[in-house]
């Protein structure tokens, strides 16, 4: 189990105070897709992903964004309990999708101590969807 601070439980609550997951998710994702086109190769029922302007007008893309990114924001609300909210999303993505565990690792500029706890964050999320590769 990961300790958190109060601190760092403070810099990713944060983080996600600011941030829209309908306007965000679909950008992240369209991104992801845009800037790293062999993470396409999951998405093949998602129609055309041929080019930049496909990926941004996708409905599919879109959608998956948001789920995307209201699932990351589950393991803020369940800090204390990452490894078990994501144990079912591990399976999931391991053994049905095969998606590479690199693919969830993301990075962000922040201040230090804010970079700091979301990397924490992040790490701790995605141990907890890398759970069933090993």
């Amino acid at each position: 189990m990961v300790e958190w601070t109060d601190s760092e439980r403070r810099a990713v609550e944060k983080v996600w105070n600011n941030i829209e997951i309908d306007v965000i998710g679909p950008l992240i994702l369209s991104r992801c897709l845009i800037v790293y086109p062999w993470t396409q190769r999951y998405f093949g029922n998602f129609g055309d992903l041929s080019t930049t302007t496909a990926i941004l007008n996708n409905p599919k893309v879109a959608k998956h964004g948001v789920v995307a990114l209201t699932n990351l924001k589950l393991a803020m609300d369940n800090m204390d309990n990452i490894k078990n909210t994501y144990a079912a999303l591990s399976v999931l993505h391991s053994e049905t999708l095969h998606v590479d565990p690199d693919n969830f690792r993301m990075g962000k500029k922040f201040i230090p101590d804010m970079q700091a706890a979301w990397q924490k964050y992040l790490s701790t999320v995605v141990a907890a969807l890398s759970k069933q590769y090993h």
